[in-house]
């Protein structure tokens, strides 16, 4: 029996009933039989199997290695494993099984978990982290700007010597990990956030690279929904998410790559702040990240990225490798998306800013790029109709939906995005920064 072909059961404004279930197909070989069907790790707590009628968006693996996403209906009456299965199938037809990539000596390495009153989220996060099949690395919580006990409570108290916990004071997710990066001891730094859960060979697959690439700098891998039950879930999941694809990709900044005229400011195609890491000299070299970007600051955002671009402008590659996978708890509600849609905006020009204020001799590329790259930022943050409903995981279309209050919530995001950055250094003179080098970030930006 043919699985039931795909239709969006609403548009993204209205509620669909249980939402769309998470899962994970395992498959032994693009046609072969099925290995394993759960629940993804962020629903797996739901105690709810996938049943007949169920809308499912389900990450496919070939022998464990994720290769594809795939959205369908489960008919009812019929088994959820084979029809999912069925669709991933028609998907993979023709497609080569691809060899596990192998690796050397995997390097040290620290992983670095900013929260800001998220004890609530972040044991999870935590006990993800403690499974991974990585031999050597360590965790470091970094407490930011604590209001209450919580956090600390929870590292101390189930933890133990298990979990690092150190405190920044001062607001603001770059400056939250810089202090991580100050007291991290690996090679290799991993950051993640608060509310993901970790693949148990993310660490693995995201720091291999390091062991066989002296000019690597940093990697990015594949950030995909823990959850798809509110229509802001499903809408963001939708409008591209934070996946970048199942393709490896390596950004070089000796060889720009052929049909991104933009490289490298189009740093939002490199990846996420949710999964990345850097080579500690490299990110220590650099100056760490800007402190008046990212989350908590009023700049909004942007502080992965400047650390992108900063990172490929000292000559570093950057490499994505989607095998390094973690599951990520969108907001749930309508308020959040609005904000995370000021934010990117916001994040975006602000990094530029930051760009231009700490790195000038970019200007004259940014310059010359400029005319093309308003062309992308008002086609990247433009209206699209939602009459039609919207379908998870068609990433890279830019044909997904997207409603115009967001958009134009995006664009006043881009237009504030400077400001925001200039209030954030503003707040920050006369404030002690965490050191991430040899001299600190404010000498590492000209003797703030």
């Amino acid at each position: 029996m043919p699985s039931t072909p795909y239709r969006p059961a609403a548009s993204p404004g209205r509620e669909r009933p249980g939402g769309i279930r998470v899962a994970e197909l395992d498959l032994d070989g693009p046609d072969g039989p099925v290995l394993s069907f759960r629940p993804a790790p962020g629903t797996a707590a739901d105690g709810a199997p996938v049943r007949g009628g169920d809308e499912v968006y389900a990450l496919v693996r070939l022998r464990g290695r994720p290769v594809a996403t795939v959205v369908c209906r489960v008919p009812p009456g019929r088994d959820p494993a084979d029809a999912v299965a069925a669709t991933a199938r028609d998907k993979l037809a023709g497609r080569a099984p691809s060899a596990p990539s192998a690796h050397g000596d995997l390097p040290r390495t620290s992983v670095v978990v900013a929260s800001r009153e998220g004890a609530d989220r972040l044991a999870r996060t935590l006990d993800s982290l403690l499974a991974q099949d990585h031999p050597d690395f360590e965790i470091v919580v970094v407490d930011n700007a604590p209001v209450t006990s919580a956090t600390e409570d929870l590292v101390r108290l189930k933890y133990g010597d298990r979990v690092r916990l150190v405190r920044e004071p001062v607001p603001g997710l770059a400056v939250a990990h810089n202090r991580g990066v100050a007291v991290a001891g690996g090679t290799v730094i991993a950051f993640t956030d608060d509310d993901v859960v970790a693949d148990p060979h993310w660490l693995t697959a995201l720091t291999a690279p390091f062991a066989d690439d002296p000019r690597l700098g940093c990697t990015t891998g594949l950030i995909l929904p823990a959850r798809l039950t509110t229509p802001a879930q499903i809408l963001l999941e939708s409008h591209g998410g934070f996946a970048k694809g199942f393709a490896p990709r390596v950004y070089d900044p000796r060889h720009p790559p052929a049909g991104e005229p933009l490289f490298p400011f189009t740093a939002g195609s490199f990846g996420s702040g949710a999964n990345m890491a850097f080579s500690a000299a490299a990110l220590r070299r650099i100056g760490g990240f800007d402190p008046a970007t990212g989350t908590g600051t009023p700049a909004r955002g942007g502080d992965d990225l400047y650390a992108f671009v900063s990172v490929l402008a000292a000559g570093h590659r950057l490499r994505y490798t989607p095998e390094a996978l973690v599951w990520h708890h969108h907001r749930e509600r309508w308020q959040d998306l609005m904000n995370q849609a000021y934010g990117y905006g916001a994040g975006l020009t602000a990094y530029l800013t930051a760009l231009l204020a700490r790195r000038p001799g970019l200007l004259p590329a940014l310059l010359r790029k400029l005319p093309r790259g308003l062309a992308h930022a008002r086609a990247i943050t433009a209206h699209r109709d939602t009459g039609a409903g919207c379908t998870p995981g068609e990433h890279g279309t830019q044909n997904h939906p997207w409603p115009r209050h967001l958009s134009h919530l995006e664009r006043r995001g881009m237009l504030a995005g400077p400001f925001g950055y200039v209030r954030a250094r503003l707040r920050l003179r006369g404030v002690p920064l965490p050191g991430v080098a040899d001299v600190g970030v404010a000498d590492a930006e000209g003797g703030r």
